[in-house]
């Protein structure tokens, strides 16, 4: 009972004055699931602890944080749903994990250690990173890992990530890249598991300590908001400079030479751990619209309305999300693009996910790119100089 006291405190859960604007608003409620964030809010202010693990639905919500920006009392309901998912998971309330849960083994097998990783074969020769120390670390995150399990979706996840590399090479950045990462822990900690989220966080923040990075960079959104906000409590000393490769190319995007590589409509998918949890919607797009030959279309639903990719943390892959991702992809076509850009991985696997669908390929199946990549795909074969301009 005082685990949901606090929780109500925390989150304002207490304000609720049932108005019914998240429910009206939460994209699983308006594709016909039978969901309401009112229902746990509720449970949480009555100190009904046997209704939250019994009613099973808590782990549908996307935590996309739709809600939260609508909400007229301002009812943080996404760290509410966080907390109750840990409360519930001490009850042994889990989440029915599609692909029989090996992801979150995998992650699990990581908290405790002892394994040894093979996470550096994805490295071209052509690719300068340091190992162990260095002013900047790339953050890679676990697209060799996304890529090893899905090959049937015939992504490349690693190609963003190798980008993202090539780009800090670039501009004369040699990052570290470490043998010894292990996952950021986003999807356990979203799941409940606190205890192996936590064996995580302190491996990772020692191991970024350690290198003496001054500023880490990273092309996962989920990654980005774990480290910058989640992480904060582990940090014994000042956090380096925490960045989206996106907010990283801001500060070179000027001295960056472009070459045109054809023309084409590009639309951008906003993540919602970027988007709403981060409240960074500027820098994908300029890096996008600094390109020659490209323009940035619009979805009806963007920036901080955008619908998410309804994959989140591993948790939710039912009919109801898939509605909600085949929706969002004929968004997309609606635009006329001819590519859609990503700034999360996860967002290519769960989209790619939906598009398999022989029933509808034809209707929403477009190309997607990391942001990263498009603009390695863009460079020339220099960058100005500060004095003259040429290169």
């Amino acid at each position: 009972m005082r685990e949901l006291a606090d929780a109500a405190k925390q989150t304002k859960a207490w304000a609720c004055y049932d108005c019914g604007k998240c429910t009206a608003t939460c994209p699983i409620s308006r594709v016909g699931g039978d969901y309401t964030p009112r229902r746990h809010v509720l449970a949480t202010n009555l100190g009904q602890r046997k209704e939250l693990v019994e009613n099973g639905s808590l782990n549908s919500c996307l935590t996309c944080s739709l809600c939260d920006q609508r909400c007229p009392a301002e009812v943080a309901y996404t760290t509410l749903v966080q907390k109750l998912r840990e409360i519930t998971h001490v009850d042994g309330k889990e989440p029915e994990c599609p692909h029989g849960g090996a992801l979150q083994s995998m992650m699990r097998v990581m908290a405790k250690g002892g394994t040894k990783q093979n996470r550096m074969e994805w490295l071209t020769d052509d690719l300068r990173t340091e190992s162990k120390t260095g002013e900047a670390l790339y953050w890679t995150g676990c697209t060799m890992y996304y890529d090893a399990f899905f090959p049937e979706f015939k992504i490349s996840t690693l190609e963003g990530t190798r980008a993202a590399v090539r780009l800090m090479n670039r501009v004369n950045v040699t990052p570290v890249v470490s043998p010894e990462e292990r996952c950021c822990g986003h999807d356990l900690l979203w799941n409940g598991d606190r205890e192996h989220f936590e064996l995580l966080a302190k491996h990772n923040v020692k191991l970024v300590a350690d290198s003496g990075a001054k500023t880490l960079v990273t092309s996962c959104a989920e990654c980005l908001r774990t480290w910058k906000i989640d992480y904060a409590p582990f940090f014994e000393s000042a956090p380096p400079r925490i960045l989206h490769i996106t907010e990283f190319l801001s500060d070179y995007l000027s001295a960056l030479e472009f070459k045109a590589n054809g023309k084409r409509k590009v639309v951008f998918q906003d993540p919602c751990r970027l988007g709403r949890h981060l409240g960074i919607y500027d820098p994908p797009r300029r890096a996008l619209s600094a390109l020659p030959g490209i323009e940035l279309v619009e979805m009806r639903r963007s920036g901080p309305g955008a619908v998410c990719c309804a994959g989140g943390t591993w948790s939710n892959c039912d009919r109801f999300a898939k509605k909600i991702q085949v929706e969002r992809l004929r968004e997309a076509r609606a635009t006329g693009a001819e590519v859609l850009a990503t700034a999360c991985p996860k967002c290519q696997v769960h989209f790619r996910c939906t598009m398999q669908d022989p029933n509808l390929a034809g209707e929403i199946e477009i190309k997607m790119s990391d942001v990263a990549q498009l603009v390695v795909d863009s460079l020339s074969q220099g960058i100005k100089s500060e004095r003259d301009g040429s290169e």
